[in-house]
This record gives structure tokens, C-alpha cells and sequence, in this order.
């Protein structure tokens, strides 16, 4: 394939992605400062940690369930300082909810506020939920996945085509080694004209960036287009996704049957943790979540471990049948299987969850870039195309005067 055709290829997939980048771009420049953000924006539900004996996950779950009677807790989520997020949904026969998440304070469970993580914001509470819902699905659950996946997965790819396209133009007369012909890709001509500047800052801002901008494209294929990311995953390294629940072995749940009570699964995700991590030589750090997914027919407990390598959270699960409390798949998110400790590192580096603020501060930046070399894209395509139109027309002048000449 001749380069004119990457050239091309890399134009229309730039301008097919500009739209979804920018927007992801500025959105997760914001989602570098999470937590700091929200507790700007609402203190009162992300006040930070104070000192006192936390309520466990169980006795939280009832909380909420007696503060919203006619919801049912399906998450309790206790990672975050000072607060505890409460996922909920209506009873069979109730009125449906103005809010996704109910948050309550860990020590005494006094609820601290609500959010609503579907639709435009209401209140100050939903805005960062709505930046993160844009950021993920394009606040469109459902179909805004499958477009960033795919977008996700051109990204990927374009992330090769552009680096080829850095490359200097072979020629026969180039007396300079391929390097020093090279050199000027990585650089910014600041003198030089508009279109000059862009064109450089568009080029060399994908080479300095390159292999980040990779990690973030394919570890959003991970998030978005997951069935994706598992096949390719699987060609090359050891991987393999936990079983959850009933519905991952492809058996429906029991019909007319309850999930064991939260007590009943928080005793049994910690003594089925407590075993995986006796087995492993593992050692748990704090209990982070305790989930029910009634149409998978399972829960997930969560804890932090010492297989976790971010600054903050953690992922060591076990996943166990929501009836009978039978194990149906582990999650150690390091040290056994090549494919999860790679994907555990690409997505610890896509949510700022390494090397303290000073990385935060980098991925809030490498947002605002990835914004920047989406417009810079589109700048240069519409100054090309203004100057082939400008040629196309001063070229088809000639020609009109000299069949008037003929008449």
C-alpha cells in the first residue's frame, strides 16, 4: 500500500474520531481530580476521612434501605474517605427513583446526600457523575459504549498509522541517515506560519506522547468494546475473565428465589477471601465493596490486597453464586496471569491511580493534548482542503478562456 493511501486512511479516521476525543479528552482531564473535585463541589457528600469505628457493608445496605423504603440496595461501596456509596433501585411495584447512588456516612450512617448518574445534572451532586457518564458512554448507557469502543479500537489502530507517517519520505538523493531525517518530526517550527505550527505541534505532540496515547486507546477498547480487548488479549498473553454468577455460565437464575441476605454474603465473601488469600500468601488491606448483581445471579466482594498496585482502591475480588454461596471465579488483579497484571497496569495508568499527584497532574494534561491534537487534525484537513479547492479553481480558469477562445 502506497503512503498517500495511510495518509488518507489516517485523515478520515482523525476526523471521524475528532468529535468523541475531544470530548473524552477534556472529560478525563477532569476525572485525573476525582475525588478532589468532588469534595469541591459537594464536601458534604466527599468530606474526607475522621476518626471512629466504620459499619460494615451489611448493616450500611440496611441503612439505605431504611432511609429510601421503597428501594433496594444492589451496591455498597466503601472506597472512597468518608463516605459510603450506596447503589439502589426501586422495589418491585414502586415508584421509580430521582437518584442512582445514595451516599452515608461510614461511622454513623447518617446519609450525607444523593446522585443521580443518569441524564443531565440536577444538582451540583450529579455534575461530576455526568462528566463521568460523558466520559464513558457519552452519558448514553448502552449505545454510547459501543461507539467509543469502536472509536476506542480506530484510535488504536490510527495510533500505528500516525507513528508510520512520522517517518521522512524515502528518497534516492537523501544523503542524510534515516535519524537526522527524522529529527525534525519530533520538533515545533514556533516561527513558522499558522498551518506550520499546527502541523508540527500535531506531529510531534503524537511522538513525544506516543506510547501513552496507545495505553489510553487500548485500555479504552478495555472499558468499551470488552469482548474485543479479551479476544486479543487472549491471542498473545495468559488471560482469562472471572466468572460472576449464574448468568456467566449461561444458567438463569433460580425463578422465585432471593439472593442470601447481605449478612449471608458479606460472611461469605470474607471467608471465601479469606481462603483465596491464605492460598495465594496474599495479605487483604481493607474491604473496599460488596456488590449484587441479581441478573448475573451473583455477588462480588472487594478488597483491597497486597496483588493491588495502585495509590488508591483495589480490585481482588471473588466472585460466588447469589443462592448457595458457591466460589464461581477469582480476580487477582497481579502475579498470576500475564494478561490481567497487564491489564491491571493499563487501567491503574488510565485513571491516575499511580505515582501520586504528580501523575495526575500528567494524565490532566495528556487529556487537554488529546483535545489539542483533535483540533490540530481538523485544522490542517480544512486548510489542505481550502488549498486543493483554490488550485481545482484557478486550474479550471485556463481551461474555460481557451474553449472560449475556440468558439
Amino acid at each position: 500500500m502506497t503512503r498517500n493511501f495511510w495518509v488518507w486512511l489516517h485523515r478520515w479516521a482523525g476526523l471521524a474520531m475528532a468529535g468523541f476525543l475531544v470530548i473524552v479528552g477534556l472529560t478525563g482531564s477532569l476525572l485525573a481530580f476525582w475525588l478532589e473535585l468532588n469534595h469541591w463541589l459537594t464536601p458534604e457528600m466527599y468530606p474526607g476521612e475522621r476518626p471512629g469505628i466504620a459499619l460494615d457493608a451489611a448493616t450500611l445496605a440496611h441503612r439505605a434501605e431504611a432511609i429510601v423504603p421503597g428501594a433496594r440496595t444492589t451496591t455498597v461501596y466503601l472506597g472512597y474517605p468518608g463516605s459510603v456509596m450506596i447503589g439502589m433501585e426501586p422495589r418491585e411495584g414502586a415508584a421509580p427513583l430521582d437518584f442512582d447512588y445514595i451516599h452515608l456516612d461510614p461511622i454513623d450512617g447518617r446519609e450525607r446526600g444523593r446522585a443521580s448518574w443518569s441524564g443531565l445534572p440536577k444538582a451540583k451532586n450529579d455534575i461530576m457523575p455526568f462528566v463521568y457518564a460523558l466520559h464513558m458512554h457519552l452519558a448514553i448507557s448502552g449505545v454510547g459504549d459501543w461507539i467509543l469502543g469502536v472509536v476506542a479500537l480506530v484510535w488504536t489502530l490510527d495510533c500505528f498509522v500516525g507513528f508510520y507517517l512520522t517517518f521522512p519520505t524515502p528518497t534516492d538523493r537523501a544523503r542524510k541517515g534515516f535519524l537526522a531525517r527524522w529529527r525534525p518530526a519530533w520538533l515545533v517550527k514556533w516561527r513558522g506560519s499558522a498551518y506550520r505550527v499546527n502541523f508540527d505541534l500535531h506531529r510531534a505532540c503524537g511522538l513525544w506522547l506516543w506510547a501513552m496515547l496507545l495505553i489510553f486507546a487500548w485500555s479504552s477498547v478495555y472499558m468499551d468494546l470488552n469482548s474485543v480487548y479479551t479476544r486479543v488479549t487472549q491471542l498473545v498473553l495468559d488471560y482469562e475473565k472471572p466468572i460472576r454468577g449464574h448468568g456467566d455460565h449461561g444458567r438463569p437464575a433460580p425463578s422465585g428465589r432471593e439472593p442470601m441476605s447481605w449478612e449471608e454474603a458479606q460472611a461469605t465473601g470474607e471467608s471465601l477471601m479469606a481462603a483465596e488469600a491464605g492460598k495465594r500468601g496474599l495479605t487483604i488491606e481493607r474491604v473496599l465493596a460488596l456488590y449484587l448483581s441479581r441478573g448475573l445471579g451473583g455477588w462480588e466482594y472487594r478488597v483491597r490486597s497486597s496483588a493491588d498496585i495502585g495509590d488508591r482502591y483495589g480490585s481482588t475480588s471473588v466472585y460466588f453464586d447469589a443462592f448457595d454461596g458457591q466460589l464461581a471465579g477469582v480476580k487477582i488483579p497481579t502475579g498470576e496471569r500475564s494478561g490481567m497484571t497487564v491489564t491491571t497496569w493499563l487501567i491503574q495508568l488510565h485513571t491516575a491511580n499511580l505515582f501520586s499527584m504528580p501523575y495526575k497532574v500528567f494524565v490532566c494534561i495528556l487529556g487537554l493534548v488529546i483535545a489539542i491534537l483533535s483540533g490540530t487534525g481538523v485544522y490542517i484537513w480544512s486548510r489542505k482542503r481550502r488549498a486543493r479547492r483554490r488550485h481545482a479553481a484557478e486550474a479550471a480558469v485556463p481551461g474555460a478562456l481557451a474553449q472560449e477562445s475556440l468558439r
